[in-house]
């Protein structure tokens, strides 16, 4: 690595979301941007060199451990790694119960392993998590501790998180998403011994093709009465994720560890309030 290496912002997962991130952040940067489609990661590079940012890419199934330590590794041979988002997920239209757990619960605890590593000193990361995970929360202690502290290797073999026990793909989206903010909270006891800093934020409904999916899927009508109901009255942007992503990675916030921040136009506030209900 040259002494004279730019700093590096790893993006993890190429949708809109990441790229609105990496937008946001970049300029100035090398981007590693890793994906598990290298068409998409591809064509999201393609765009990005063509509006003036240096982005190098690289194919990466965050569910596979040695393919995480991998790119945390790339990552740190382009240059200091100081800044780390991780957007990388599957949806409960798109994917079993297994593919939810394997991706967005055990793939971002690897992810968070990984890159406490090779983190630099001031740098930070962050986890799109997702509202689903204030929904159906708190769970039992019991059960938010295991999620919290238990070794990544066996988080998988935990008895609640058996496809059988867990019973749907919404309920595996909600227990998956709830883990991310747990273990973003005690990873930053281990990314903050390197000097740095782990945050989460848990979007609501973002208009990306994801929730498109998800709008159009079999619970159509009740993402249109969250809509309703909603303080908010709407759903969100991509580029309302960034600028909150943009204020988490940097300076501004260098005494916020280890948080995490809702930003789902008040739904949380609905079913606390009995204005809304989970089917």
């Amino acid at each position: 690595m040259s002494r004279d290496a730019k700093e590096v912002v790893v993006v993890i997962g190429s949708g809109s979301i990441g790229l609105a991130i990496a937008r946001r952040v970049g300029a100035g940067r090398t981007v590693l941007l890793a994906d598990y489609s290298q068409q998409a990661a591809a064509g999201a590079a393609e765009r990005l060199r063509g509006e003036g940012y240096d982005v190098t890419i690289r194919v990466t199934d965050v569910s596979d451990h040695d393919a995480v330590e991998a790119l945390a590794a790339a990552a740190a041979a382009l240059g200091p790694v100081t800044q780390v988002v991780h957007t990388a997920g599957v949806s409960p239209t798109q994917a079993s119960i297994e593919r939810i757990l394997h991706v967005d619960l055990l793939g971002t605890a690897m992810v968070l392993d990984a890159f406490a590593r090779v983190v630099a000193p001031g740098g930070a990361g962050l986890v799109i998590a997702g509202m689903a995970g204030h929904r159906e929360s708190p769970y039992a202690p019991e059960t938010e501790q295991a999620l919290a502290t238990t070794e990544t290797s066996q988080l998988l073999a935990l008895p609640f998180l058996h496809p059988d026990q867990v019973g749907s793909t919404v309920h595996a989206y909600a227990l998956s998403k709830r883990a991310n903010s747990l273990r973003v909270q005690t990873a930053a006891v281990a990314w903050g011994k390197r000097g740095a800093r782990v945050n989460a934020v848990s979007p609501g409904v973002i208009i990306t093709p994801l929730a498109l999916d998800e709008l159009s899927g079999p619970r159509q009508e009740w993402f249109e009465q969250v809509r309703k109901v909603s303080p908010a009255g709407r759903f969100g942007t991509p580029d309302e994720v960034a600028d909150a992503a943009a204020f988490l990675l940097g300076r501004q916030s260098g005494f916020i560890t280890g948080a995490d921040l809702p930003m789902d136009g008040g739904v949380t506030a609905a079913l606390r309030a009995g204005e809304l209900t989970i089917p």
